[in-house]
């Protein structure tokens, strides 16, 4: 049985981890190749893209996959809807693993919109001096703030257009509450820009900023597409599934 993972975050590599290995079982995760030199994953790993839906559903075909598991970024929204597509058409069994979204807590000043171009919209209203989290890809739409100042935290450089008064953070998580207590105050930061990916290691950000009293736009996360089951966690349910299919596959094959 041949499952592809399509990665890039956490939860996939949990599941690379705990499937790696499992007998009757081969394994491929690719990456998109955004993020340069990513950590070597468990079986075997590709990088880059398929060439929309049409390439994606030849790949599942030439290379036999009997399952896939679009376990990318919660705002990864056309690799999910391309997946969802290619899988229909290869009639392959497709799994969607989510880590659940975040959700407020007393004390929060959450301002939720539905795009970069609504937060970029909502914040002049808001601060002055921005923490944008949002990544390096779609910086574009606080481009024509110039009256802002940002601090931009990203994995990788960001390329233009961005926000004229920029400085660059480059790290990644996860983030501790006391280093993003610190964060906020050394840069003087008035107003957080973040999307709902929910997790563990970018949180401590929220924290930090309730504590500060200080305003967060959310952006809300785009649904799974129609049809797509979705499961959120790696350990108790996509593994758990994968692991039946295999089961299944063995005894028709006995």
């Amino acid at each position: 049985m041949h499952v592809l993972i399509l990665g890039g975050t956490a939860e996939a590599r949990r599941l690379a981890e705990l499937l790696h290995g499992v007998p009757g079982l081969e394994l491929t995760s690719s990456l998109a190749g955004r993020v340069a030199g990513p950590r070597p994953l468990p079986g075997d790993t590709r990088i880059g893209g398929f060439g929309g839906a049409d390439g994606l559903t030849a790949w599942l075909r030439e290379h036999g996959v009997d399952a896939v598991v679009d376990a990318t970024h919660p705002f990864a929204e056309t690799i999910s809807h391309h997946a969802a597509r290619a899988a229909a058409i290869a009639r392959v069994p497709l799994l969607a693993l989510r880590r659940p979204g975040w959700v407020p807590e007393a004390g929060d000043r959450w301002h939720e919109v539905g795009s970069l171009a609504e937060a970029a919209r909502a914040l002049p209203a808001l601060g002055r001096r921005v923490f944008l989290t949002t990544g390096r890809l779609g910086l574009a739409a606080f481009a024509d703030l110039d009256d802002l100042w940002f601090l931009v935290r990203s994995v990788d450089a960001p390329q233009p257009p961005h926000p004229p008064r920029m400085e660059i953070l480059l790290d990644r998580g996860p983030f501790t509450l006391d280093g993003e207590r610190e964060l906020l105050r050394r840069h003087r930061v008035d107003v957080v820009v973040t999307k709902d990916s929910g997790g563990a290691a970018t949180a401590p950000k929220l924290t930090a900023a309730r504590e500060a009293g200080l305003p967060v736009v959310v952006v809300r996360r785009p649904p799974a597409p129609q049809g797509v089951p979705v499961v959120p966690t790696p350990e108790d349910d996509a593994a758990h599934r994968v692991r039946e299919a295999l089961r299944e596959a063995s005894s028709r094959n006995r």
